[in-house]
């Protein structure tokens, strides 16, 4: 694993954190289109008072869904750059930047916490649109360390929620740890027409929100992780995994204490969900 010369280098991010008496909260976050990175909107306004309601991290590391890469990695540089991975929006939404630090001794940290797999230290991404759309708002100065964690696309989501669990222990750090993605997401079924119509939802998609709210609430992690089996209306929010999976690791990370919150929890387009939920 490049970048790490001795025991005392990797350790220097967390020892130098004092562990905190109260976990960093955990929090999954529907991201939705990358407009939402610009505009001043319900879903934006209620990240921004997230950020005020939970301690100011010392770092945040996002699971982002649209890092899906072979073998899982980690931005490791001092200043990551901001991607606009997306096509066909304005100008406005090209332009931004968010300027904020990486931190390689946490990269290397959190790389040294899991055991499930070999993570690789990555100085070929950055900060993309389902990480800095919402955290732009959440912290506008950009003065907190930001880092991103990918999704090995090779591995279910089991293997995703056990490799979670390793880096519990950022939690006791200080570090937010976020996923980032959508609960329901099938661009292919969105109604068009109806973006700008409030809370449009199909029927299915109600359901299987409603769904996955209840199975959250009440712990049943396993049924989350085998989702295919939770029928034809799963199917359909989840036809492609990617949007789904930073759930799980948030899932796995949730404490036995945690408080649960949802927030956001609205349907988009038909076929889109921006529900949230907060653990802690």
């Amino acid at each position: 694993m490049t970048g790490i010369n001795s025991f005392s280098s990797l350790k220097q991010f967390t020892d130098n954190l004092e562990e905190q008496e109260q976990l960093m909260p955990v929090v999954f976050v529907g991201h939705g289109s990358p407009m939402n990175g610009i505009e001043n909107n319900p879903f934006s306004q209620r990240w921004t008072k997230l950020a005020q309601e939970i301690p100011t991290p010392k770092a945040v590391l996002v699971v982002s869904a649209h890092w899906f890469t072979k073998g899982t990695m980690i931005t490791e540089m001092d200043f990551p750059p901001t991607i606009h991975d997306f096509g066909g929006f304005p100008q406005a939404l090209f332009d931004v930047q968010y300027p904020a630090p990486g931190n390689p001794a946490l990269a290397r940290e959190t790389a040294s916490l899991i055991h499930t797999t070999k993570v690789e230290l990555s100085h070929d991404w950055g900060l993309d649109h389902g990480t800095w759309s919402i955290v732009r708002h959440m912290y506008p100065k950009a003065d907190i360390p930001v880092l991103q964690l990918s999704i090995d696309y090779t591995k279910d989501a089991n293997y995703h929620y056990q490799l979670a669990k390793e880096i519990y222990a950022l939690r006791k750090k200080g570090v937010l740890i976020m996923g980032s993605g959508n609960m329901v997401h099938n661009l292919r079924m969105v109604a068009w027409d109806k973006l700008n119509e409030p809370e449009y939802g199909f029927d299915w998609t109600i359901y299987m929100n409603n769904k996955f709210k209840e199975l959250i609430s009440n712990g049943w992690h396993d049924s989350l992780i085998q989702y295919q089996q939770l029928g034809r209306e799963a199917l359909m929010a989840i036809p492609t995994p990617e949007h789904y999976l930073p759930l799980i690791y948030t899932l796995a990370l949730k404490g036995e204490k945690d408080n649960i919150e949802f927030f956001n929890d609205k349907a988009v387009g038909g076929s889109l969900t921006m529900t949230s939920v907060k653990f802690g």
